[in-house]
């Protein structure tokens, strides 16, 4: 009787502690302040960056593309960027379920991007490592679906 009742009393700790760790990982909220342009300066100011998915609304579960439009602060489109991209759930812990690349520069200054997925509903980060003949900066784009 006392080890059934040990038992029951783990089981109730154990399903108390993955509802607590259930609600902080998939009930929170982005922050309210969250940036969600789709144009922006890089971090370090070398690029002016524009995402444009190539299908709106964005959506929960198919591959997705998008056009990543990289210029230099005068306007000038840059040609010849090695791009690499990433990122994930900042609320979540983890990151892409897909390894989105580079396929194509369109010109002007345009790259598609091949293999975006967003897996389930939240506030998602999209970030780009850029190297190109300004240098080496980053640019990180948030969504929430």
């Amino acid at each position: 009787m006392k080890l059934r009742r040990a038992v029951l009393i783990a089981i109730a700790l154990v399903a108390v502690v993955l509802a607590g760790w259930a609600a902080m990982h998939f009930l929170v909220r982005p922050p309210a302040e969250l940036d969600l342009s789709r144009s922006k300066p890089s971090a370090m100011g070398l690029y002016s960056v524009a995402m444009a998915p190539e299908i709106e609304p964005v959506q929960r579960g198919p591959l997705q593309a998008l056009v990543l439009t990289l210029a230099t602060p005068d306007g000038k489109p840059v040609e010849g960027a090695h791009i690499t991209v990433g990122g994930g759930m900042p609320q979540h812990g983890h990151g892409l379920p897909t390894s989105p690349e580079v396929t194509a520069y369109l010109g002007d200054g345009r790259y598609r991007v091949e293999g975006v997925r967003f897996n389930m509903s939240g506030w998602w980060e999209l970030k780009f490592a850029i190297s190109a003949s300004p240098g080496d900066d980053s640019v990180t784009f948030n969504l929430v679906l």
